[in-house]
């Protein structure tokens, strides 16, 4: 008789799981910058705690600026039949749509001029145009008042967009000199060869590539010039005031409920202007590629 195996058929034998590593304790950076993050948190809370008590209290149903009774609108409606304050918020809005046009054409010719001009002249006019960026504003101010009185130019709101004008195009300027560097230089010359001028390319093709750039800086120069209060405190006339120089002109006498108002409808345009210099270039690039994608 032969043998038969009797032993049990076996299926594949499952691996043993691994034990676990223990754990580590997290040293030095791995740790949560405790300290570093509540420092940040009270940071933020002491710059901007002010600034929501502001706001709250632009609805408070009661004359009070302590005391919270109720929410209403009842100051934004007495800031909408303030004759003063509505006309200075007219002052505001024409110095900084005429500043801000102003400064982006400055800004185009000078951000082109710089990356394009050669020599030691070029590197030397980049240079002083980061002067006004890192000179502390209340001494533009002054220099600002200084020159006006010095020639004879009466304090007006003149004076005032001349003095932001100066101040904002650095601003521009160091936005589109970086997107200018970026350009490919052998598009505007395939533009010349067609048959284009040094002008016509610079307009068909150089400044609707910049345009994402130019309109963002228009907005951010814009929202800049609208809250400007130190230059123009110093180079404004009598009348008409800036709507900051006559908020600050308000308070020396008292703070009233509607300054509360007028500071947070600035604040609400100021911050929307913000968000959409900075959204616009990502509109920009986002249709750039749908438009690639179809094909036109």
């Amino acid at each position: 008789m032969t043998a038969t195996d009797t032993s049990p058929t076996t299926g594949p034998t499952r691996p043993e799981p691994r034990p676990r590593p223990p754990r580590r304790r997290r040293r030095g950076a791995e740790r949560r910058p405790r300290f570093a993050l509540a420092v940040t948190v009270a940071f933020f809370a002491f710059l901007y705690l002010p600034v929501g008590v502001v706001v709250l209290f632009s609805f408070n149903a009661q004359k009070s600026l302590t005391v919270l009774d109720g929410l209403s609108l009842r100051w934004y409606r007495a800031f909408a039949r303030d004759e003063v304050l509505l006309g200075s918020l007219g002052t505001s809005l024409e110095i900084s749509l005429v500043a801000m046009a102003g400064s982006v054409v400055l800004g185009v010719a000078l951000a082109l001029g710089l990356v394009r001009g050669r020599g030691r002249l070029g590197s030397f006019a980049g240079l002083v145009m980061l002067v006004p960026l890192i000179t502390p504003e209340i001494v533009t101010g002054v220099a600002a008042m200084l020159l006006f009185k010095g020639v004879g130019v009466p304090l007006s709101t003149t004076t005032v967009i001349l003095a932001e004008i100066t101040f904002s195009v650095s601003y521009v300027t160091v936005i589109l000199r970086s997107r200018v560097a970026a350009l490919n230089p052998e598009i505007e010359e395939a533009a010349r060869d067609l048959g284009a001028t040094r002008r016509q390319a610079l307009r068909l093709v150089t400044l609707p590539a910049l345009l994402p750039s130019i309109l963002a800086s228009a907005v951010l120069v814009f929202a800049l010039v609208f809250d400007d209060f130190v230059l123009a405190y110093f180079t404004t006339g009598v009348d008409p005031q800036p709507l900051s120089v006559r908020i600050y002109s308000a308070i020396r006498f008292g703070v009233q409920p509607t300054i509360n108002a007028a500071g947070t409808l600035m604040l609400a345009g100021s911050i929307g202007l913000i968000v959409l210099a900075l959204a616009i270039p990502r509109l920009f690039g986002r249709r750039g590629g749908l438009d690639l994608l179809s094909g036109k």
